[in-house]
């Protein structure tokens, strides 16, 4: 099993990314996030805890790994400042089956949501608005916790 976490201000190289967990396995699913320009917000800004939130999508991956049989799992998470349209997150899973790869796959972008500390700021014209966590992230990952 490989785990992939990556949390940086680079743009993300999804070819890149998807080279490293094509391994034959037999199936591979994945999440791509890209920046919304919801209410004219022309920059997203992303911060996080440097340590605290890789350890925490380490824990989700290792998490997703034991409860689906993975072979590979890659979190990767844009930080700073971000355009609308820009990647801001990817998530891929291989497993033998597509069941588990996809399931695998939500499970880590619904639980990443809400349990790995990230901040968002939308910048809409000159003003600058922290984002609240929304009710449908928590209830996304709720259901993965039984």
């Amino acid at each position: 099993m490989t785990i992939r976490i990556l949390v940086s201000p680079d743009p993300i190289d999804v070819a890149a990314e998807m080279t490293r967990v094509e391994n034959g396995v037999g199936a591979v699913a994945t999440f791509t996030g890209l920046v919304r320009a919801d209410d004219g917000v022309g920059t997203l800004e992303l911060e996080h805890y440097p340590g605290a939130t890789e350890t925490a999508l380490h824990r989700l991956a290792e998490e997703a790994i034991a409860r689906w049989s993975l072979s590979e799992a890659t979190v990767v998470h844009r930080v700073g400042p971000m355009r609308p349209g820009e990647r801001i997150v990817f998530v891929a899973t291989a497993a033998a089956h597509r069941g588990a790869a996809l399931e695998a796959c939500a499970y880590l972008i619904d639980r990443l949501k809400t349990d790995a500390p990230f901040w968002k700021r939308e910048v809409r014209g000159g003003d600058a608005v922290w984002v609240e966590p929304r009710a449908t992230d928590d209830a996304a990952a709720a259901r993965w916790r039984s």
